[in-house]
C-alpha cells in the first residue's frame, strides 16, 4: 500500500477551509473549543468521536490546528480502529485530508506507524517518522464515496508499532460531480500521490486559490520556468483546477523535448494510477498543429498530437500502470513550431474500494452500540471491514454477502440493555454477553434461525424468559443463570436432547 506522504513546513501549512465550502467540515482533533482563524471556523472533535484522549503538543512555531492531537490507546498493540463519523450525502464524493504532527505526545522518540481506513476501504499506512525528524507535519489526501449517511474516517493499530495512533486534523470536503468523474467511486477510491503547480516556487497553496482546498505544491522552479500570468476561466476544464496553476509553467523555448522526473520518488508497481495533466497556452496558434506536442510516460505514449489552446485543457488516464521512478516527456509534434510546456499535474493511486457489510447488519450494530453503555471503542465504521481486521468481539463471514456471524462481549464491562435490533443480525450463530451488567429484558430472537449459542448469564436481566426462545431449533447452548428472570425455559428447549442449559 502506498503511503501518500507529503511534507509541509509549518510556516507554509494552509490553515483555512472556508465556511462557504458547501458540505465541508474542518475538525481540529483533540481541541475542546472551536477556532476561528482568519475568519474561518475549525470545529472541536467531540461531536464526531467518543474514543481517545486529547493531548497538547508542546512545540513552538506550530499552526493553531497542530497544538492538539487526539491519541488512542491500543493496549498491547491489538488491531483496533478509532473512527470519526462525519455526516455526508452518500450519493456524492468527498475529498478527505488527514494531518499529523506527533510532538512526542505518546512518550516515545519516534511517532507510531499505523493504518488509516475510510468506511471499509484500507486507505494507507501512516508513517510520519521522516517528516517528524525534519520537524515537519504530514498530510494525506484521498477521494472517497461514502457507503452510508456517515463517512467513517478511522486510524487503526497494526503490527508495525506498539505506540498509540494519533491525529491532528481531519477535513472532509464535498466535491462537485465534475471533478474526477471518470472514476467509478462505487468500486474505486483515489489516494493522492502528487499534485504540483509546475514552474511555481512559492508556498503550498489551497483555498481560496482552490475552491475545494486541494493542496498544490511547487515543482521545478529552477528547471525551465516561464511566467504566464493569464487568468483563465476554468469552468470548462475538467476537475476545475485553480486559475493560479496557469500563472506559471515549465517550458522550453526551443522546439525540443522537455523531460521531467515526475512524480517525485519511486512508485510501487502492481497497481494503477489516475493521471491528470493541465495545459494552457497564452499564444494563439498559427495553425492547427503549430503548438502540438506528444506526451510519453517512461517512453510509453500517453497522448499524441495534443494541441494547446489559450482556454486551457486537461488530459487524463483512469488506470495507468506505473512502477519505480517515472519520467514525463513532452515532445513537439512533427511540424510544431513551438516548444513544449506544462502547467500542472495530479497523480492518484487507484484503490479498490472496500466491500460493505449487509446494510441491515450495519444498522443493527449501530443500534446495539447506542443501547450498550461502554461499548467497544472500535465499534464504529463498518463492523466487518477491512477484512484483515477483527474488531472487538465481532466475527464476520466474507463472500458476496458480508454478514456478522458472532458477537463475543463476555466480561467487557457493558451496561445498558440489549437492543431488539439484535434480531436483525439474522446470520448470527453465537451471542456471548455473559458476565456484564446488562439490564432490561431479553428481546425476541426468533428471527435468528441459525443461532447455536446464547450466553446471557451473570447480568441483571429481568422480566420473563421469552417463549420465543423455543423457536430456536438450532440452539445447543443456553446460559441464563444469575439474572433476575422469571418464568420457565420453553418446554421444547428444556427437553431438547443435547442442549447445554444453565
Amino acid at each position: 500500500m502506498l503511503a501518500t506522504r507529503f511534507l509541509l513546513l509549518f510556516a507554509l501549512l494552509p490553515i483555512c477551509l472556508s465556511q462557504t465550502l458547501r458540505g465541508g467540515v474542518l475538525i481540529d482533533c483533540g481541541a475542546d473549543v472551536g477556532l476561528t482563524i482568519r475568519g474561518l471556523e475549525w470545529l472541536p472533535d467531540s461531536g464526531y468521536i467518543s474514543a481517545g484522549s486529547s493531548k497538547i503538543v508542546a512545540a513552538e512555531g506550530l499552526t493553531e490546528t497542530l497544538h492538539t492531537v487526539r491519541s488512542f490507546p491500543l493496549q498491547n498493540n491489538v488491531f483496533k480502529k478509532f473512527c470519526y463519523e462525519v455526516p455526508v450525502d452518500r450519493t456524492r464524493k468527498y475529498l478527505v485530508r488527514t494531518t499529523y504532527y506527533y510532538g512526542g505526545v505518546n512518550g516515545n522518540a519516534n511517532p507510531p506507524v499505523f493504518d488509516q481506513i475510510v468506511d471499509g476501504t484500507l486507505w494507507s499506512v501512516v508513517n510520519t517518522t521522516e517528516d517528524y525528524m525534519r520537524q515537519e507535519a504530514s498530510y494525506y489526501e484521498g477521494i472517497f464515496m461514502p457507503t452510508g449517511k456517515n463517512l467513517s474516517v478511522c486510524v487503526a493499530g497494526n503490527t508495525y508499532t506498539d505506540s498509540d495512533p494519533f491525529i491532528s486534523a481531519l477535513e472532509v470536503v464535498l466535491l462537485w460531480d465534475q471533478l474526477y468523474n471518470s472514476t467509478d467511486f462505487r468500486s474505486n477510491a483515489l489516494s493522492l500521490v502528487a499534485r504540483h503547480s509546475f514552474g511555481y516556487d512559492g508556498p503550498v497553496f489551497g483555498y481560496p486559490d482552490d475552491q475545494f482546498n486541494r493542496y498544490w505544491e511547487p515543482f521545478g522552479a529552477d528547471a525551465f520556468p516561464l511566467s504566464n500570468p493569464q487568468e483563465l476561466a476554468v469552468s470548462g476544464i475538467w476537475n476545475l483546477p485553480p486559475p493560479k496553476v496557469f500563472h506559471t509553467r515549465l517550458s522550453k523555448s526551443l522546439v525540443e523535448p522537455l523531460t521531467l522526473p515526475w512524480p517525485p520518488g519511486p512508485l510501487p508497481g502492481g497497481v494503477n494510477y489516475y493521471i491528470a495533466l493541465y495545459f494552457a497556452d497564452d499564444h494563439a496558434s498559427d495553425s492547427n498543429n503549430s503548438r502540438a506536442m506528444d506526451i510519453t510516460i517512461n517512453g510509453v505514449p500517453y497522448y499524441s498530437n495534443l494541441i494547446r489552446t489559450p482556454v486551457g485543457l486537461v488530459v487524463f488516464s483512469n488506470q495507468w500502470p506505473l512502477a519505480g521512478f517515472t519520467n514525463l516527456t513532452l515532445t513537439p509534434a512533427p511540424g510544431s513550431t513551438a516548444g513544449p510546456l506544462i502547467n500542472a499535474g495530479e497523480v492518484y493511486q487507484v484503490l479498490p474500494a472496500g466491500a460493505k457489510t449487509l446494510p441491515r447488519d450495519v444498522i443493527a450494530m449501530i443500534d446495539l452500540r447506542t443501547r450498550f453503555h461502554n461499548p467497544p471503542a472500535d465499534w464504529r465504521g463498518d463492523p466487518c471491514l477491512p477484512s484483515r481486521y477483527t474488531w472487538t468481539g465481532v466475527t464476520c463471514s466474507y463472500g458476496p454477502r458480508i454478514r456478522v456471524v458472532s458477537l463475543n462481549l463476555t466480561s467487557m464491562g457493558l451496561s445498558g440493555s440489549i437492543s431488539p435490533s439484535i434480531s436483525r443480525l439474522t446470520a448470527l450463530s453465537t451471542i456471548l454477553l455473559g458476565n456484564n451488567s446488562l439490564s432490561g429484558t431479553i428481546p425476541n430472537l426468533s428471527s435468528l434461525k441459525g443461532l447455536q449459542i446464547l450466553h446471557l448469564q451473570d447480568n441483571r436481566l429481568g422480566g420473563t424468559i421469552p417463549p420465543s426462545l423455543g423457536d430456536l431449533q438450532t440452539l445447543r447452548e443456553l446460559f441464563l443463570q444469575n439474572n433476575n428472570l422469571t418464568g420457565r425455559v420453553p418446554i421444547n428447549l428444556a427437553g431438547k436432547q443435547g442442549l447445554n442449559l444453565r
